[in-house]
């Protein structure tokens, strides 16, 4: 079926969600039916007795291995890299992750802390030599430069993410588009740009990027190249995968509404952005977010305590914080 912008969308049975990377680690905290820990996982990939040379590293990024099902068929999508390349290697060899699976990158926006693990990502995802160029979802307007104000410093350049001839060297095929699609057999959603409506959402403040000539920067606190992925789950509804939600996260689910009328939000997971100088907006999201009536609320990365610590106190056991090594099944 076509959603309401007319991109093919379908309905999935199931999926289950890995967190390969996430700022976290939290093997002891009590979580939901269909959760399970990183120690868990871990045991399941042939760990045989608890250390600390076997666990993940946790880093401030995100990255999530995504498999949907319908009847006998599964299609795997990686929803950002992480920061680093050595996370994602060393991440993936503890979890038993099954990189070789994925079909489609999606890359949520362009900063380092969720593209600097892409391209070995991309080298552990075509470690089969006969495999073709996977898919990469790109906004054409993450590959400028970006800036962080320091207080009472000078501007902290950000590290630039892959380009697109950097990305092919590591046999990714670049789709540099800023437009929805359907994509693997239209079991998953990557969104537009994400439409700006609230009134105290606004971006990131201080944010920077170069000037398309390169010699000087420019505000960019709205970060427009920040998209979603969404799955459709029957008889449930979207989960709706927000990595950053620099265009709030109150936004994004306004936008998922949009994109899907007739379909109920069930979860919502990635960072929310209510860190740092968004903690002053935290109250008014948190109220916003009653709207929507979600079965799931899954925080991690950038959310921040004070954020994670509200919507828990607002919305009890709907609320559960990913870390990195779980694995969730929706």
């Amino acid at each position: 079926m076509a959603n309401s912008n007319g991109t093919d969308v379908g309905v999935v049975d199931r999926i289950e969600i890995l967190v390969l990377i996430d700022n976290t680690t939290d093997s002891l905290s009590t979580t939901p039916k269909g959760f399970n820990s990183e120690w868990s996982n871990l045991r399941k990939a042939g760990m045989t007795q608890l250390s600390g040379g076997c666990q993940c590293c946790a880093n401030h990024g995100l990255a999530l291995i995504v498999t949907a099902f319908r009847g006998d068929e599964s299609r795997t999508v990686l929803f950002d890299a992480g920061p680093v390349d050595f996370a994602v290697e060393y991440n993936a060899a503890r979890l038993g992750a099954k990189l070789g699976d994925v079909e489609a990158v999606v890359l949520s926006h362009g900063h380092w802390d969720h593209a600097g693990g892409l391209l070995e990502a991309l080298d552990q995802v075509q470690k089969q030599p006969d495999k073709p160029d996977v898919p990469v979802y790109l906004h054409p307007g993450m590959f400028r430069q970006r800036a962080l104000p320091m207080p009472g410093e000078e501007l902290l350049p950000i590290k630039e993410i892959p380009g697109v001839d950097d990305i092919k060297e590591h046999r990714g095929d670049p789709v540099v588009t800023d437009k929805a699609v359907g994509i693997l057999d239209d079991m998953f959603f990557v969104s537009g740009e994400i439409p700006r409506i609230t009134s105290y959402e606004l971006g990131f403040p201080g944010h920077m990027r170069r000037t398309l000539d390169g010699k000087d920067w420019e505000p960019d606190p709205l970060i427009m190249d920040e998209r979603y992925l969404a799955v459709n789950i029957r008889d449930k509804g979207l989960v709706v995968f927000s990595a950053c939600s620099h265009a709030g996260i109150v936004n994004v689910m306004h936008a998922a509404r949009a994109d899907f009328p007739d379909s109920d939000i069930h979860g919502l997971i990635g960072g929310y952005h209510l860190s740092g100088a968004n903690e002053k907006i935290i109250d008014q999201t948190v109220a916003d977010f009653a709207e929507f009536d979600l079965d799931l609320i899954m925080p991690g990365h950038c959310t921040g305590w004070r954020a994670v610590n509200k919507l828990e106190q607002s919305f009890g056991d709907k609320v559960a914080p990913i870390a990195v090594g779980m694995s969730i099944g929706i």
